[in-house]
């Protein structure tokens, strides 16, 4: 990675941090800049504002969800043998695998105050870069759930939305116990998570 990459990351990663500590509003470019090491010149280099450069912390995270989400869709969608719960398998364990990574669990801190805070300009960038992922979803879960209407279906899945970034953030109540290892409770969390979810998601 070169002097410029290296800052720009160095950037991102204090800039995460410091939204999921303070928000977007609370944390300020001179916190910012301080926190990285860098001068604001530096910021302004890379980002150009402070909107671009909360953009540039959800990118670096949900491209690489998006991707590996997208991935995983493609081996299941429109095969007549797929089942409900392997299209949410093809959701959920991505973004638990994200959760785990490094500083995954700080982000999801940040993805929360970001529905908390209701930020209408980031609520926008993330749907037009990131909506037809669930997009392509909304697709499978329509074809397998036939009896749902369009706002049926939406509300449930806007609740399995929800399970989901609780289990990502790890403050639910079951905690991993001292001899289970990290993988194994990602696992058990993933086939509770996709149980409960083909059942609210198909219920009459």
């Amino acid at each position: 990675m070169n002097s410029s990459a290296s800052t720009k990351e160095r950037i991102l990663t204090s800039a995460e941090a410091l939204f999921a500590q303070r928000g977007f509003e609370g944390a300020s470019l001179r916190q910012l800049t301080a926190a990285a090491g860098v001068n604001l010149a530096a910021v302004n280099y890379h980002f150009g504002s402070k909107e671009k450069l909360v953009e540039e912390v959800f990118k670096r995270r949900l491209d690489q969800l998006s991707a590996r989400r997208l991935a995983a869709l493609k081996q299941v969608a429109g095969q007549p043998e797929t089942t409900l719960e392997d299209i949410l398998a093809a959701f959920i364990r991505p973004a638990l695998d994200l959760s785990h990574d490094g500083g995954g669990g700080l982000f999801m801190r940040v993805l929360a105050r970001a529905f908390a805070e209701h930020d209408d300009s980031l609520r926008k960038f993330l749907s037009e870069n990131y909506g037809h992922v669930m997009r392509q979803f909304t697709t499978e879960f329509a074809r397998l759930l036939p009896h749902l209407s369009k706002e049926e279906l939406y509300w449930r899945i806007d609740l399995v939305t929800g399970a989901l970034t609780h289990a990502m953030s790890g403050f639910g109540i079951i905690q991993r116990k001292s001899d289970v290892s990290e993988t194994t409770h990602r696992e058990q969390t993933a086939a509770h998570l996709i149980r409960f979810s083909a059942a609210g998601l198909s219920a009459p």
